[in-house]
C-alpha cells in the first residue's frame, strides 16, 4: 500500500503548482503511516524507521518547492495567507510522521545522530535534526547547542513563546490541551521536545534521557521530564506565520545566540 501511495505522490509533485488539489492524498498517506504509532502509543515497542523518514523528507521537500512556486506568483495578502494555510497542514501531518520514525533511537547526553537508528541522539539535536530535515534552513549543530529559549526564540517571536515558571502541573497541562493545535516547541529546565497539540490532548515527543533512555512519545499522564521541570516555556511553530513563510520560502533561520563574524 506504501508504496503504491509513493509512487502516485511523486507523480502528483512532478506535475507543479497545478497538481496542489491532490494535497489530500499526501496528507492521507502520512496519516497512514502513523496508524501503528497512534494505535499503539508510548509503550509500544518500535523500532526506528530510517527508510520511512528518508521517504518523507524527500516528499516534504517536494511539496514545499512545490507552495514555494504558489507563493512567489502570489499577487495578494489573501493569496500568500492561503499557501501559508496549506503549508500549515501539510507540516502539522509531516513533522510528527517524521519524529514517529525516530522512536527507539537511544539518548545519549552528547548525542549526534543524523537520522533514526544512526547512533545516539542528545534532546537538542532531535529536536534540530528533525527541523532541518523538515526543511528549515538551520544549522543543526548551532541551534542544538543552544539552551531551550535561544531555540525557541531562533523560530518564534518574543510574544509568540508562552514562559511558566514554578507552575504545578495539572495547571500547565490543562492549559495546553486548551491551546491551538498544532506542532509546538518546548523547553524546560535543561530539556528540549515537541508538543502535539490536537483534540484537546497533547503528547510529548523528544529523546528523553529518562527511562526508556531513547526518544519517545509519551501521554499527559507519562511525561516524568514535563512534570518535574520548574520552567517551561512553550511556542507553536505551525501557527506562526514567520516560521511558515520562512519555510516555504527557504529562508535561513539565525540561531539566537550564535556569536556573528563580522
Amino acid at each position: 500500500m506504501h508504496k503504491r501511495w509513493l509512487v502516485s505522490v511523486s507523480v502528483i509533485l512532478i506535475g507543479g503548482a497545478a497538481a496542489y488539489c491532490y494535497r489530500p492524498r499526501f496528507l492521507e498517506w502520512v496519516r497512514a503511516s502513523l496508524g501503528d504509532f497512534e494505535k499503539h502509543g508510548a509503550n509500544y515497542k518500535i523500532q526506528p524507521d530510517s527508510k520511512t523518514y528518508d521517504v518523507l523528507t524527500k516528499d516534504l521537500e517536494r511539496w514545499r518547492k512545490n507552495l514555494s512556486v504558489r507563493y512567489s506568483i502570489a499577487k495578494t495578502p489573501t493569496d500568500r495567507a492561503a499557501v501559508e494555510s496549506d503549508a500549515r497542514a501539510v507540516l502539522e501531518q509531516a513533522l510528527p510522521a517524521m519524529m514517529h520514525c525516530w522512536l527507539g533511537t537511544p539518548w545519549d547526553f552528547n548525542g549526534t545522530a543524523s537520522g533514526p537508528g544512526k547512533g545516539e541522539i542528545a534532546c537538542g539535536y532531535f529536536v534540530a535534526t528533525v527541523l532541518r530535515d523538515a526543511g528549515f534552513k538551520v544549522d543543526r549543530y548551532q541551534l542544538a547547542k543552544q539552551p531551550a529559549e535561544n531555540i525557541l526564540r531562533s523560530f518564534l517571536p518574543r510574544e509568540s513563546c508562552d514562559l511558566t515558571v514554578d507552575q504545578a502541573f495539572p495547571a500547565f497541562a490543562s492549559e495546553v490541551v486548551l491551546e491551538e493545535p498544532g506542532v509546538y516547541l518546548v523547553g524546560l529546565d535543561t530539556h528540549i521536545g515537541f508538543i502535539i497539540v490536537a483534540n484537546e490532548n497533547f503528547r510529548f515527543i523528544h529523546s528523553s534521557g529518562l527511562r526508556p533512555w531513547c526518544v519517545v512519545e509519551e501521554s499527559v499522564d507519562q511525561a516524568a521530564a514535563l512534570q518535574h521541570s520548574s520552567w517551561r516555556m512553550l511556542g507553536n511553530l505551525t501557527a506562526d506565520s514567520t516560521v511558515l513563510k520562512s519555510w516555504v520560502t527557504g529562508k535561513k533561520i539565525e540561531v539566537k545566540g550564535v556569536q556573528r563574524t563580522k
